[in-house]
């Protein structure tokens, strides 16, 4: 959140080269720092604090990317090539919890390079493929990639923010740019990353205390749910390409909110029966004449069949486990596949949009408040649903979640007219 304004700005006078590089460098140094993290003889979780700071710190290039793109491409182009980037990084994400499961495999101890006193494991053979990939990512930039910037209309753009000689340059196009469909679309980004990051967050606390499911049967059941929702993700953004020249990208963000609505709307709970509450015994005999804490060392001391495994099901002291229907795993389900329909399809077209307001002049600023606010999202979102859900239950959670999204689509019909591309808004292109 912090850094994407800045990589943003730095992008905007230099060669995007120079960001670029510089933020995969932290990333790596980062990487490497946590690989290190057991060596010192205290203070190791601040190493690894310090670690994991930096790594969200370099993560902050994505606004340079989206903003590279957004220069490199003409109004025809854009949609596809934001669609193309946004389906790597949801390959991305399917494709790390796989090699880390395959680095489950070295176990705890496994090697340790004396020389250099690297200890190889499940816990630092990830970190150590993170910075492999990086160093492999600072080649490519300084060996492939090169600056390339057009107008709307696909014309060769005289670069802002470095100097190479070209006779064939046209001037970029001058405009003001509509701050109010700017912020609004901020604003639409925040709402779509915290709903789809408090879903996130959600699954596993909810599926435990609906199905009755262990740690590990939800680590696992989970997982394999949100690996299918990224692969659904990335067929839906190879639809979206093709989808968008026929509708446009604001009736796939409208029709987006919509589905991510009816998937929240089915997350509600409905019909009689009850989720099995944990220490379901106690609850008649010991619990309404004792305060929470006699509560919490009686449930303690009580002899578990499973030592491993731990209690099941819906925690009694959350009260509302006790008169809210479960939600049945068929209403998750298909809770799930609309969710994983509706987010990126909402995702994508929000910042290709936002890109296309912005217009040909440089967009690293104003992409890196676009992430700013995404990352944003990302933190409050699940502080939120983790506050609402143990106090109130998924009736009132989903619930707010649904009123939410209503009031977002409600500023997408507001604004409906001016998303607009720059150049359609100032009268050089037919939209």
């Amino acid at each position: 959140m912090v850094a994407s304004p800045i990589f943003g700005l730095w992008s905007n006078y230099r060669p995007r080269k120079e960001p670029l590089t510089v933020s995969i460098f932290i990333s790596v140094a980062a990487n490497c720092l946590y690989a290190y993290v057991q060596v010192p003889a205290s203070h190791n979780k601040y190493y690894m604090l310090v670690a994991r700071g930096l790594v969200g710190f370099g993560a902050g290039n994505v606004a340079v990317i989206r903003s590279y793109i957004a220069g490199a491409t003409s109004l025809q182009e854009r949609t596809s090539s934001m669609a193309n980037t946004s389906a790597c990084q949801a390959l991305g994400f399917i494709l790390g919890p796989v090699f880390q499961t395959c680095f489950a495999l070295i176990g705890e101890k496994g090697v340790t390079w004396d020389t250099i006193k690297l200890q190889i494991n499940m816990y630092t053979a990830p970190v150590l493929l993170g910075a492999f990939l990086g160093i492999l990512n600072i080649i490519l930039i300084l060996t492939v990639l090169r600056e390339h910037r057009v107008d709307d209309s696909g014309r060769q753009c005289k670069n802002i923010n470095f100097e190479e000689a070209s006779t064939d340059e046209v001037q970029v196009p001058q405009g003001n740019i509509d701050q109010v469909a700017v912020v609004a679309t901020n604003v639409l980004f925040f709402v779509i990353l915290f709903i789809f990051a408090l879903f996130e967050t959600i699954v596993t606390p909810l599926t435990m205390d609906m199905y009755a499911w262990t740690r590990e049967q939800a680590v696992l059941y989970d997982g394999i749910i949100l690996a299918a929702l990224g692969v659904e993700a990335v067929i839906i953004f190879m639809g979206i390409k093709l989808l968008s020249k026929k509708v446009g990208e604001r009736a796939i963000l409208l029709g987006g909110l919509i589905v991510v609505w009816v998937g929240f709307f089915i997350l509600l709970p409905w019909g009689h029966q009850f989720p099995k509450i944990q220490w379901e015994d106690l609850h008649n005999n010991s619990i309404p004449n004792t305060t929470f804490g006699e509560i919490i060392i009686t449930l303690w001391k009580i002899p578990r069949e499973d030592h491993n495994e731990g209690p099941t099901g819906c925690p009694v002291e959350q009260a509302w486990c006790l008169y809210t229907p479960m939600i049945h795993l068929a209403q998750f389900l298909t809770s799930a596949v609309l969710i994983g329909i509706g987010y990126p399809s909402c995702n994508v077209m929000s910042y290709t949009l936002y890109s296309k307001i912005l217009g040909p002049k440089p967009q690293g600023v104003y992409m890196g408040w676009l992430t700013a606010s995404g990352s944003a999202a990302r933190i409050l979102g699940p502080v939120f649903i983790s506050q609402v859900y143990a106090a109130w239950g998924p009736r009132w959670a989903f619930s707010l979640v649904c009123g939410m999204v209503v009031l977002t689509i409600t500023l997408l019909g507001v604004v409906y007219r001016r998303l607009i591309a720059f150049s359609v808004r100032h009268g050089r292109i037919q939209e």
